[in-house]
């Protein structure tokens, strides 16, 4: 058996036209533009260059787009006055701050300063609760974009057992719940868990984000299952030249696609789909905030 490949990079190059789509209703429906801040301190390379490509694809779609970019000195009452700034703009519909920040900067502070309703990560305890209890409103980003994944590839996802390798409160614990949601059951598994290998070989569908490279082995897949990997690590790679590295999950993908019915390559699986089920977040977020139904092929 060789599995599927679930292209991630052309599914979300797809949702990102159909956002694109429900952008242009509101505009012309409502005179609604959806508008995402972005908001980032310090000058982490990496950051800056995720930072951009959000900003760009943001504007692409339609959508209204600012940018903050604070020093890395600078102070956290200066965060948290942009961001209350940020929640009484009615331009914007979705706030996002890049993390990780300086050391003075309280991220479980700057997180409870953003607006429930502009919470586009869904990092908000009130964010958070609201996905636990089914109610209207943003998902997570990566699990979102995990779930879309699933659903299109695989179909019905009701009486599978989904396995979770990982806790995580940006991952694991959302995607148990949108899993829960989709009637699936589920089991969160992490590093401590005993017989881990075993465990994943029950799981019709393989959530991988525990964030240590090749981890997951291919014998630990069941024959025929889906295998979602959300890791994005780097490693050495000798064969590319001295000093070299390579990109790679948290499953073994040469061994696990010889088993699998279906995996996510990486790159170009479940990365994709973050900043395009942001832009999904933000059309969420600027219907409810002006008291319309949010688009339902962009929610769970």
């Amino acid at each position: 058996m060789t599995a599927q490949i679930i292209d991630g990079k052309s599914y979300a190059e797809g949702l990102r036209g159909r956002i694109a789509g429900h952008v242009a209703r509101l505009k012309a429906e409502h005179g609604i533009t959806p508008g995402l801040a972005v908001v980032i301190v310090g000058h982490d390379p990496a950051s800056q260059i995720y930072v951009s490509n959000k900003a760009r694809q943001t504007v692409e779609v339609g959508m209204y787009s600012e940018k903050y970019e604070l020093p890395d000195t600078a102070p956290e009452a200066e965060v948290l006055a942009l961001i209350e700034k940020l929640n009484a703009d009615p331009k914007i519909h979705g706030i996002l701050v890049q993390l990780p920040l300086p050391r003075q900067v309280d991220p479980n502070k700057v997180i409870a300063t953003i607006s429930p309703d502009k919470d586009v990560d869904c990092f908000t305890p009130a964010s958070v609760g609201k996905v636990q209890i089914g109610l209207p409103g943003p998902v997570a980003c990566t699990p979102l974009g995990c779930l879309m994944l699933l659903r299109d590839f695989v179909g019905d996802l009701a009486g599978k057992h989904a396995v979770i390798v990982g806790r995580s409160n940006l991952v694991g614990k959302p995607m148990a719940q949108l899993l829960l949601r989709e009637n699936c059951t589920v089991t969160v598994a992490h590093s401590r868990t005993v017989d881990l290998p075993g465990v994943v070989r029950g799981a019709d569908i393989v959530v991988a984000a525990v964030g240590r490279p090749l981890m997951i082995k291919g014998d630990w897949i069941k024959p025929g299952a889906a295998v979602i990997d959300v890791g994005i690590n780097r490693i050495a790679a000798p064969e590319k030249g001295e000093g070299k590295t390579r990109t790679v999950g948290d499953v073994d993908f040469a061994a696990a696609k010889d088993v699998a019915g279906w995996i996510t390559p990486v790159p170009g699986g479940v990365g994709p789909m973050t900043i395009a089920c942001l832009l999904a977040n933000t059309v969420t977020t600027a219907s409810l905030i002006n008291g319309l139904a949010p688009p339902s092929d962009l929610t769970p």
